[in-house]
């Protein structure tokens, strides 16, 4: 399909043996779609990205992004193409302390020569991105130089949010990013992050349990239903053809 960004094929993950916490028949994510994912803690949400940043590799099955099986790449070929093509934005932020605002958006661009060859073609460079996203996301350019940690929580997601978009990744993948933020917060960043995604043509993975944010979502991917295809296939019972196809 010419606009599958992220295709699985007969995907399972086990943390123990025989016991799946994943696995899904078949799932396609086209191109610049902003997918939802949800389900209760402890279905695989978290796992699920992993798998699709290379971080975990599966036991059985392929998971192809912009046409590359990861399944078929060395530990250190994952790291690499992760650098390239996807940005994270986890729960927690994970922004570096002793780093300022303008060094932590910019991070990426050290390890990847395509996000710093994506904005060499826009005739920028890593800096002037990185205050263009800050103002885009509605913090003041003064921030910049400032450490992480005068940031509150709010102004610290939208770094992180920056860090992940800067150099045009083709993939972002949040991780419960809006949890510590009331619901007119959540709305706000979400609002700003899609504009930011379309601009960039980007592909959002977002996982939440807020189900109030599902409906401002192109789609929707409940972890739920998987689990219970996985858990009908180990019981012995009839095996269940779960076809997820997004986009």
């Amino acid at each position: 399909m010419s606009d599958a960004i992220i295709q699985l094929q007969a995907l399972q993950f086990a943390w123990k043996p025989n016991q799946p916490v994943l696995h899904i028949d078949e799932l396609t994510i086209n191109k610049r779609h902003k997918m939802f994912i949800k389900g209760p803690s402890g279905c695989g949400k978290t796992t699920l990205l992993a798998l699709l940043g290379g971080i975990l590799k599966p036991q059985q099955g392929q998971i192809t992004l912009l046409g590359q099986d990861l399944t078929q790449l060395t530990d250190s070929q994952r790291d690499h193409f992760r650098s390239e093509h996807i940005g994270f934005i986890f729960q927690m932020f994970n922004l570096l302390p002793y780093l300022s605002v303008l060094d932590n958006i910019t991070l990426p661009c050290r390890f990847s020569q395509k996000r710093q060859q994506r904005i060499k073609d826009k005739q920028s460079t890593p800096q002037a991105e990185a205050k263009q996203l800050v103002a885009t996301l509605g913090l003041p350019e003064n921030v910049l130089s400032k450490p992480v940690t005068e940031l509150s929580i709010g102004q610290q997601q939208r770094v992180a949010a920056a860090r992940a978009l800067i150099g045009g990744p083709e993939i972002i993948i949040a991780d419960e990013p809006t949890s510590a933020l009331d619901y007119d917060a959540r709305k706000s960043f979400l609002s700003l992050l899609f504009e930011v995604c379309d601009a960039h043509q980007a592909t959002l993975l977002f996982v939440s349990h807020d189900p109030t944010l599902e409906t401002l979502f192109d789609n929707t991917l409940s972890l739920m239903d998987i689990n219970k295809a996985a858990s009908h296939h180990l019981s012995g019972q009839d095996n269940i053809h779960l076809l997820k196809e997004v986009g």
